[in-house]
C-alpha cells in the first residue's frame, strides 16, 4: 500500500487532512518537472502526502533535481497519454500513468489528480472508478468567484454533448456540490441560455428546462451569460462544450482586461493583482469531476507548480468531506 515515507508520515497536517493523493506525474502541458514541483509544494507547504505515478526513472530524476528524494512515493507506469490523443486510444493504454493512477486511487480509496487531457482523464476515471448509482454521465464543476460569493459552473468540460436528462442531472450534482463544498443550504440553480424568458434557447436547453422543475433542486429558470459572475444563482448548468468555453472566456477576459488597465496606468496594480488571483488556477486548483464513485480533480493543462499543489489540496479536502463528488 503506498504511503508517505515513515520519516514524514506523522508530520504537518497529514493526520488532520486525511490520506494521500494520487497524482499523474506525466499529465499537463509542461511535463513532469512542473508536476513534481507542485507535488513537493503540496507536501512541504500543505502537508498533503502525494503518490506520483509515471515513468519512475524520470520522476525520480526530477525529485533528485529538486531536492525531494525520499519525500514522495513513486509508482511506475510505462506509458504516457499525449495531450492531443483521441480519447478511445487513451483509455486503451492500460499501462499509461493516467490509467495506472486512476486504478491505484480506486483500489486505495484515494483521490486522484491529473492535469492531462480533460477528455482522457474523464474517460479513464469513469472506467476505473465507475459512476455513482443512477448517474448518466459525469460533469466537471468549478466554483467561480462572483459579486455574491461563489457560483458553481457545471458542466465545465466533462460531457460535451449531453442529453436533456443529463443536463437535469447535472443540476442535482451541482446543487450537491454547492451544499457540501460551499456550504450553501438551499442552492438556487439556473440553466444557461440566450435569454431569461421561458422557452428561450436551443432544443437541448428547452428540453432540459421542461425537466428541471421536477428535479430535487430549487430551479430559478434560465440565466444568461452575464449572470454567471453576477451571482444571480448558486449553480449555473450547461453542457460541457459551452461550459468550457465560458470558463476559458472568463479567464481570458480577466487576464486581458486587467492587463489593459494596468498598462494604461488607470489603477494601482495591487488591487488588480488580487482580482486576478481570484480567477487564477493557483487559487481554485482545478475542477471536481462529479458523479463518480470516487474523488477526481482535473487541473488545468497549463498549471504551474502552485496550481498543481492547490489541486492536490482540493482533492484531499473533497475526499475528506465526502461532499458528493
Amino acid at each position: 500500500m503506498p504511503t508517505p515515507p515513515p520519516d514524514h508520515a506523522p508530520t504537518k497536517d497529514s493526520d488532520a487532512g486525511g490520506g494521500f493523493v494520487v497524482l499523474d506525474a506525466m499529465g499537463g502541458d509542461s511535463g513532469p518537472a512542473v508536476v513534481v514541483a507542485g507535488a513537493l509544494v503540496a507536501w512541504r507547504e500543505f502537508g498533503v502526502p502525494v503518490v506520483l505515478v509515471g515513468r519512475a526513472e524520470v520522476v525520480e530524476r526530477e525529485l533528485g533535481r529538486q531536492g525531494g528524494v525520499g519525500e514522495l512515493d513513486v509508482r511506475h507506469a510505462d506509458e504516457v497519454v499525449p495531450m492531443a490523443e483521441a480519447v478511445a486510444r487513451s483509455v486503451a493504454r492500460r499501462g499509461a500513468s493516467l490509467m495506472v493512477g486512476c486504478e491505484l486511487a480506486r483500489r486505495e480509496g484515494a483521490p486522484f489528480v491529473s492535469a492531462g487531457s480533460t477528455g482522457a482523464v474523464v474517460a479513464c476515471a469513469v472506467r476505473a472508478f465507475g459512476r455513482r448509482e443512477s448517474v448518466l454521465r459525469p460533469a466537471l464543476a468549478v466554483a467561480l468567484p462572483t459579486a455574491a460569493g461563489s457560483t458553481v459552473l457545471v458542466d465545465a468540460g466533462g460531457t460535451a454533448d449531453p442529453s436533456a436528462e443529463m443536463l437535469a442531472q447535472f443540476a442535482t450534482l451541482g446543487a450537491e456540490y454547492a451544499r457540501g463544498v460551499l456550504g450553501v443550504r438551499d442552492p438556487s440553480v439556473g440553466l444557461l441560455s440566450v435569454g431569461s424568458e421561458p422557452g428561450k434557447g436551443n432544443r437541448l436547453v428547452r428540453d432540459a428546462a421542461r425537466l428541471l422543475p421536477d428535479m430535487p433542486v430549487r430551479f430559478h429558470g434560465n440565466v444568461e451569460g452575464h449572470d454567471v459572475l453576477a451571482g444571480t444563482v448558486d449553480v449555473v448548468v450547461t453542457d460541457g462544450f459551452t461550459g468550457n468555453v465560458v470558463l476559458k472566456n472568463i479567464e481570458g477576459c480577466v487576464r486581458t482586461t486587467l492587463g489593459m488597465v494596468a498598462r494604461a496606468g488607470l489603477a494601482e496594480t495591487g488591487p488588480l493583482d488580487e482580482v486576478a488571483r481570484l480567477y487564477a488556477a493557483d487559487t481554485h486548483g482545478g475542477a471536481a469531476l462529479l458523479g463518480l464513485d470516487g474523488t477526481v480533480v482535473v487541473a488545468h493543462g497549463s498549471s504551474g507548480p502552485a496550481a498543481i499543489a492547490r489541486a492536490c489540496v482540493v482533492a484531499r479536502d473533497l475526499a475528506v468531506r465526502g461532499a458528493g463528488v
